[in-house]
């Protein structure tokens, strides 16, 4: 082979090499990923929105038969100067609560994400 043609055969091999470890790589994924843990049921709903110089995080509690659930969120927020803050904290959601206001805040011109809320029954 030419010079040129060695090259080039050695970029084909690395190719296909790539391909073989991109395939193994998705299999090993699609093998373990059924076993992978699950979400627990979520007995509160919970939805958000910064807009117009303020920021409001509402929750309601789905299931009356479920005891109160203590939950943490975090959220990141834009402020008017482009920069982003997190805001974070606690609250405990009482049986029945229908569309509370968790979180209330100003000077937050968007929202970067959604917020993340994470709850568990309060014994």
């Amino acid at each position: 082979m030419t010079g040129m043609g060695r090259y080039h055969a050695r970029f084909d091999r690395q190719g296909l090499l790539w391909a073989a470890g991109a395939v193994l790589g998705m299999a090993v994924f699609a093998i373990l990923a059924p076993g992978s843990a699950r979400a627990a049921p979520s007995f509160v709903s919970c939805g958000g929105a910064a807009m117009l110089g303020g920021a409001q995080l509402n929750c309601s509690h789905l299931a009356p038969a479920k005891p109160a659930q203590l939950c943490n969120f975090s959220w990141s927020l834009l402020l008017p100067n482009n920069v982003p803050q997190v805001v974070s904290g606690s609250f405990l959601l009482p049986k029945g609560s229908n569309n509370a206001i968790v979180y209330q805040g100003s000077g937050y011109v968007g929202s970067l994400a959604a917020p993340i809320i994470l709850c568990s029954d309060q014994h």
